[in-house]
């Protein structure tokens, strides 16, 4: 079925034959025109990331509106706590940053300061093999900890782990982009999203207060992830489509950057002047001191 529904995703594209069919009146660029149809084939395979899809739109207006020129960045915010990295050993920051360069989604405000973390080996490889497994990858499975003390306002776990489809593609096989997600309230302002964990590995339930440093899941690869990483974002307020992100501060951490990052990632490297204070970006090895 899903490669019924990959194929879908493709071949709609050949409506685009029909576009002649604006200034010339032959039937077969009406048929081209059909083709289209197929999108709504993927629309309704995953209805519920489709709805998601539109509340994203809707945050991406609210947010802007709601502070104007007063929307949280690193110049006018300041973290009503410091936060831990949500993970032991070293591990490699592959999105994010506080700028608009290094932005994990600088266009999608409830998510323009979330960071993506998975770990390289030394030659810039997230995996061994050939990847085509979740167990294939250093990072899965690796316990995830709370960044700071607080209680969980939201766990949803029992997705399955998505398709590893190679080339940066992703595929969602649950019914929420984040997949298996884990939602913390550190402070009346700030919560901390962790996301894309493993099934059946949330060890937190609604209600629990969880310490700085407990181990709460493992990561996994459910939701909208195109390889097993570790999604974790800090927002205004508990609604995933339309809080603020926030630009995170952490304490106590090292931060260096990688050699070998080039041979996972063919972006550029950001500059010096993107690796801001206490804020960490995209290339950069990170770990708990």
């Amino acid at each position: 079925m899903k490669r019924f529904i990959r194929i879908c995703g493709k071949i709609k594209y050949l409506g685009l034959l029909g576009l002649p069919g604006l200034f010339l009146e032959y039937r077969l660029f009406d048929f081209l025109w059909l083709f289209w149809l197929l999108g709504f084939v993927e629309i309704f395979y995953n209805f519920p990331v489709f709805l998601q899809s539109l509340k994203q739109l809707w945050g991406m207006l609210v947010v802007p509106l709601r502070y104007g020129s007063l929307i949280p960045d690193a110049n006018n915010y300041r973290c009503q706590v410091k936060y831990s990295l949500p993970f032991k050993e070293s591990w490699a920051v592959v999105n994010g940053g506080v700028d608009k360069k290094s932005s994990h989604s600088w266009d999608i405000p409830t998510q323009r300061y979330a960071y993506d973390f998975l770990m390289l080996d030394e030659s810039g490889k997230s995996c061994v093999s050939d990847g085509n497994k979740a167990s294939d990858y250093y990072c899965y499975g690796k316990d995830v900890l709370a960044p700071a003390d607080g209680e969980v306002i939201e766990a949803v776990c029992g997705y399955p782990d998505s398709l590893i489809l190679g080339n940066g593609r992703a595929d969602c096989s649950a019914r929420d982009i984040r997949g298996n997600h884990i939602l913390i309230r550190h402070s009346q302002r700030e919560y901390s999203l962790l996301a894309h964990l493993q099934p059946g590995s949330i060890g937190a339930k609604i209600g629990d207060i969880v310490k700085r440093g407990q181990v709460i899941a493992r990561c996994g690869n459910s939701g909208n992830s195109s390889e097993p990483h570790l999604h974790f974002q800090l927002q205004d307020g508990p609604s995933f489509f339309s809080s603020a992100g926030l630009p995170i501060e952490f304490e106590n951490i090292s931060s260096a950057p990688m050699s070998s990052y080039s041979a996972y990632d063919p972006r550029a490297l950001p500059s010096a002047t993107d690796q801001q204070g206490n804020y960490i970006v995209r290339s950069q090895s990170v770990a708990n001191m």
